[in-house]
């Protein structure tokens, strides 16, 4: 039997750590002025590159595992602390901190046309967090076929779900406002840090565990 909740707490920490909502008032600024084809154009793009870097890491994840000779635990311990830093800048409220430099920022706008790809695909949407993320569930399914489909099941929705916040995100800024989005972000960012914890401590078991 499926168990729902396990799909649902995929979903969500994939989601909370792409943060579409926390990225929405960088789409929007980066795509100021553009023309709604041109808009419709970094969107698509953008969202191909985070469903398609997301899958690729969660396919070849536990290849790299192998290859680099690191364990899926010292993995666990390493993305549980990633996760709790981007967490704690988004309940500081600092929006995509720890995913965008003021370089970055500075050239995003100079360079609109590549825009889709960098940075808004990497490192906003399909960052390190995200990253370690899905290659951590993949690590952690072994041969089990439902939590394989979960964390594809996570992709391909949170890909979704921030095609169309980010397709609707000024009426969703107009209607939400600067503290709506601040608001949403920190309720993401606790969830996270719970996730990043819980991942922590399945690191540390699994070290004792091959004491």
């Amino acid at each position: 039997m499926v168990d729902l909740a396990i799909y649902a707490a995929v979903f969500v920490s994939v989601f909370a750590i792409v943060d579409p909502v926390g990225t929405l008032p960088f789409f929007v600024t980066l795509t100021d002025g553009f023309t709604p084809e041109d808009r419709a154009v970094v969107l698509r793009r953008a969202v191909i590159v985070l469903g398609g870097i997301l899958g690729l890491f969660a396919l070849v994840g536990r290849f790299l595992f192998a290859a680099f000779g690191f364990t899926l635990a010292s993995f666990e311990i390493a993305g549980g602390i990633l996760l709790f830093i981007v967490a704690y800048d988004m309940l500081s409220g600092e929006i995509g901190r720890t995913k965008l430099s003021s370089e970055d920022r500075e050239e995003a706008i100079a360079r609109r046309d590549e825009i889709s790809v960098v940075p808004l695909g990497i490192p906003l949407l399909a960052g390190p967090g995200a990253i370690s993320t899905v290659m951590i569930y993949e690590g952690n399914a072994g041969s089990d076929p439902f939590m394989i489909l979960a964390t594809f099941l996570a992709i391909g929705v949170t890909t979704a779900a921030t095609f169309l916040i980010l397709h609707y995100g000024q009426r969703i800024l107009r209607a939400l406002g600067r503290v709506g989005v601040m608001a949403m972000t920190r309720v993401l960012g606790l969830l996270l840090a719970a996730v990043g914890v819980q991942f922590v401590v399945l690191g540390v078991e699994g070290v004792l565990a091959h004491l």
